[in-house]
């Protein structure tokens, strides 16, 4: 199956040291995919209440556990399952078909997956309304797609204290820590692509390390290291990292000394569109006034009792 021919319009991330990170960390994945289980599993959750088979399935992002493969075949009565990734991590699994490959290039034809599933990847794309007009496309009418991401709230706290560090050390900062976009973007970015009915929602979750060490021992076993293409190659230097965990430790940590890392997930449902959706009604087609159905007394702007220019009140 061929895919759309698209070229990313920046290149903000090096999608080749992704597979160079990806590579590197896939001896140990499974010891690190704390985040990726925690997606699967609360995916898994809003795919039991939408109650609906989706026979034929594509999973991008890092490697499907079985327990949660098994967990998502059921929930939406699945048949066949792909799973695309840009480096597989871990020796093909006996209950999944892998196909290496490259989300920003979606490499299914128009209109032949009923669900398209995406677990904590996107976040990692250059041209991302490109990849979701893709998945869209590749979507039959009325097909799902689900996806969690890392929303802008991820490690704030490294953010800022490397950030600190850096403009105290050099007078200036460069960029440490992946841009991330936030709910009101995603969901914009949902419409952009095409998809009807899309629900955005988010839940930060907020692990605790004894040191700053420990957290950049799990980033690198997540592959989540600064792979932005503009970092800075040059400043890397014991004293940097010596004074961001000072910072860290005086400013985001607990009583007990532990230091507070945030990570925002972004939880993102869209519909390829068909005609038995639900549509939103014309401008003007209601057939009951607000100010009844909320039992109030509606009063226009300028009249009397309003609050005043552009403060109309119902």
């Amino acid at each position: 199956m061929s895919a759309p021919a698209f070229t990313p319009a920046h290149t903000i991330f090096d999608r080749s040291l992704l597979k160079i990170r990806r590579q590197r960390a896939a001896p140990l994945f499974r010891t690190y995919d704390f985040l990726h289980r925690h997606a699967a599993t609360l995916m898994g959750e809003r795919l039991r209440d939408i109650k609906r088979s989706f026979p034929v399935t594509a999973y991008c992002g890092a490697p499907l556990r079985r327990e949660d493969f098994i967990s998502f075949q059921q929930a939406a009565e699945i048949e066949f399952m792909a799973q695309l990734d840009v480096l597989p991590m871990v020796a093909q699994a006996d209950f999944i078909t892998t196909l290496q490959g490259d989300e920003e290039f979606f490499p299914f034809g128009s209109e032949v997956l009923d669900l398209a599933i995406s677990n904590l990847n996107l976040h990692q794309t250059n041209d991302l309304p490109g990849t979701l007009i893709q998945i869209r496309r590749a979507l039959r009418p009325d097909g799902l797609f689900l996806a969690a991401m890392l929303g802008g709230e991820t490690l704030w706290q490294l953010r800022d204290s490397l950030s600190f560090a850096e403009q105290h050390l050099s007078g200036g900062i460069s960029p440490r820590v992946h841009p991330f976009a936030d709910k009101q973007q995603m969901g914009a970015l949902l419409q952009r692509a095409g998809f009807a009915l899309p629900v955005v929602d988010s839940e930060k979750i907020t692990v605790t390390y004894q040191s700053l060490p420990d957290l950049i021992k799990d980033l690198r076993g997540l592959s989540e290291t600064n792979m932005i293409s503009n970092r800075n190659k040059s400043f890397h230097n014991r004293h940097l990292f010596k004074l961001a965990e000072m910072y860290y430790a005086e400013h985001f940590a607990e009583s007990s000394g532990r230091l507070e890392a945030t990570f925002e997930m972004i939880f993102m449902i869209g519909w390829a569109p068909h005609a038995a959706q639900p549509q939103p009604l014309r401008p003007g087609s209601a057939k009951i006034r607000l100010a009844d159905a909320l039992r109030t007394e509606e009063v226009g702007v300028g009249e009397e009792g309003s609050s005043g220019p552009g403060e109309g009140v119902l």
